[in-house]
């Protein structure tokens, strides 16, 4: 059993990696601002601290309550299209705030380090399936500050005798019985079919139908948020001689958007009103991972990536709170309680 501090973990992937660690025996520390994350998405059996990573003294405090083994750091902003149009809050909150949060950390002495990184990183592509080693040329500035904390936390590594492990996630999606997607604003392409296959949206709007892909739209890597969380669970196994690891999180498979329009669809048995509208900034045409790495090193499996678990786990979340968290109990009470 391990004591575990996760930053964001009232997030989308942070909360579900939250719940398997706590199946899993460990315990488990959350420290998220609540500014995108909700306090219902965090397991009951966590400890939560509304708390920003950047906040050091407020941090150092819950730090020096218990004797962490390990910090899962999922915390940061991720709107691709704000990171474009306005950088300097993605720097100030996943740079800045970032190498806050890593001397926080050494200080408290705590080794061991997970981040959640992206993609995103590698900007445009030059040649599919991307592999850990290819160039990294981000196009927007939230891959520019993944791939920023990612080198700061190599020379922590290298210097302090840290043991890190970056993962490097492709699309994201997919749902647990308790856990979903609930973003605000949505920008995620399957929550958006289904909230139009819902009746919540008039149409789909397709951004981009001019790539220079099969069909014209873009390619993307799909996988669950469950295979995302397992991967998290065997970072805790990298022996502690390894300083400083990155994987790609996928599955080696990318679909058009059109494609998923077509499960979502098919899976659901209803018709998805669809348009044609611009591109949209940051997007790049391909992005898909060769997972190979993360198989042979750690043993991990994309388990539950097929498309059709993936929208139909979605969907069956997305029935049981048809007003997402908002259709819970509020965050105060919430946090009252703990």
């Amino acid at each position: 059993m391990a004591r575990i501090l996760v930053t964001g973990g009232a997030g989308y992937v942070g909360s579900v990696c939250c719940l398997r660690l706590l199946q899993q025996g460990h315990q488990v520390t959350v420290v998220d601002d609540l500014s995108t994350g909700y306090a219902e998405a965090v397991p009951e059996q966590a400890v939560l601290h509304q708390l920003d990573i950047g906040n050091r003294s407020e941090l150092a405090k819950v730090l020096g309550k218990d004797r962490f083994d390990a910090v899962f750091h999922f915390a940061a902003k991720a709107l691709i299209s704000e990171s474009v149009s306005n950088p300097g809050t993605f720097f100030d909150s996943n740079v800045a705030s970032g190498i806050a949060l890593l001397e926080t950390v050494r200080r408290a002495g705590i080794k061991r380090f997970v981040f959640s990184s992206s993609a995103a990183v590698y900007g445009n592509p030059r040649s599919t399936p991307i592999e850990e080693d290819d160039p990294k040329n981000p196009v927007n500035s939230y891959g520019e500050t993944k791939l920023s904390l990612e080198r700061a936390l190599y020379w922590y590594a290298v210097a302090y005798g840290w043991t890190v492990v970056a993962f490097r996630y492709f699309n994201a999606c997919g749902a647990t019985a308790t856990i979903g997607e609930n973003h605000n604003p949505e920008t995620h392409i399957i929550p958006l079919l289904l909230q139009t296959a819902a009746g919540e949206r008039p149409f789909f709007e397709i951004y981009g139908a001019d790539y220079p892909t099969p069909d014209g739209t873009c390619l993307r890597d799909y996988v669950h948020v469950l295979d995302i969380a397992e991967a998290h669970m065997l970072a805790l196994q990298v022996p502690g001689k390894l300083p400083f690891s990155v994987y790609n999180i996928g599955t080696g498979a990318s679909y058009s958007v059109r494609q998923i329009c077509h499960v979502v669809q098919q899976e659901l048995g209803m018709n998805v009103t669809l348009k044609n509208g611009p591109r949209r900034l940051g997007d790049p045409a391909i992005l898909c991972a060769n997972p190979q790495r993360l198989m042979q090193d750690l043993g991990w499996r994309p388990l539950s990536s097929d498309l059709r678990t993936i929208v139909r786990t979605a969907w069956d979340w997305r029935q049981r709170n048809p007003r997402g968290y908002a259709g819970q109990v509020d965050a105060e009470s919430v946090m009252s309680k703990r």
